[in-house]
């Protein structure tokens, strides 16, 4: 018989190298997710009972953020945009499928994918990066162990902006395309270059939209080396 501790390992193990592209939530204890939206993965975050910090910047969309997390005690919320310097003054264009196109670029060929998606209005944010937001509210980096992106286009600045504290995260997950989503979006060859630099390595690729024209979105998971 396979002793529990044993049974348990071997579970995680298996899980690890499974094709599930969040498999490595459960080998961490919490989850600094950006570009949150309403939160629709928050039950997902407490089934492997996760403490979580959601960043979002649309002000309409962090109140149902903020309703829908209000019985997740582990989860918390903070309305920033996240880019690589602070105080810098963008306007966030908000998108016509409930803000979850938005960005602070312009759309290009993400309507070769999604024609329907429009920008409705636009709002004028004011940038953080991630280490300064943590230090605003005294949140402890140290305590989540996964960065996850989502924020159209702009995955290149969260990252450059965390560059201090970027260590503290043993997986990073984001959503890239290889061709120019976005005006001047950053691309796979972009990200691919940065996590090398940084001491990452893909953990896992899943393509999830692909343009008949040639070109994917993908969710990428990277891991510190």
């Amino acid at each position: 018989m396979i002793p529990l501790k044993a049974k348990t390992l071997l579970r995680r193990i298996w899980y690890l190298y499974t094709k599930n592209p969040n498999r490595f939530l459960t080998f961490v204890s919490g989850v600094v997710h950006v570009g949150a939206s309403s939160g629709q993965e928050r039950k997902l975050y407490k089934h492997h009972g996760l403490r979580v910090a959601w960043v979002e910047p649309i002000p309409e969309i962090f109140a149902q953020l903020k309703e829908n997390i209000k019985d997740f005690p582990d989860q918390q919320a903070f309305e920033a945009l996240v880019t690589d310097v602070d105080g810098k003054e963008y306007e966030f264009n908000i998108s016509s499928n409930k803000g979850q196109s938005s960005s602070i670029l312009n759309l290009k060929e993400h309507k070769d994918i999604w024609p329907d998606v429009e920008y409705t209005t636009s709002i004028q944010i004011k940038s953080k990066t991630l280490p300064t937001l943590f230090a605003e509210h005294n949140v402890n980096p140290s305590q989540y162990q996964a960065l996850i992106m989502d924020t159209q286009g702009s995955e290149l600045l969260v990252l450059q902006g965390a560059v201090p504290i970027l260590q503290n995260f043993e997986f990073i997950k984001t959503e890239v395309p290889d061709f120019e989503s976005y005006e001047g979006c950053c691309q796979l060859k972009d990200i691919e270059s940065f996590m090398q630099q940084q001491g990452y390595k893909e953990l896992s690729r899943h393509a999830f939209a692909t343009r008949d024209e040639g070109g994917s979105y993908y969710d990428i998971v990277y891991r510190k080396k």
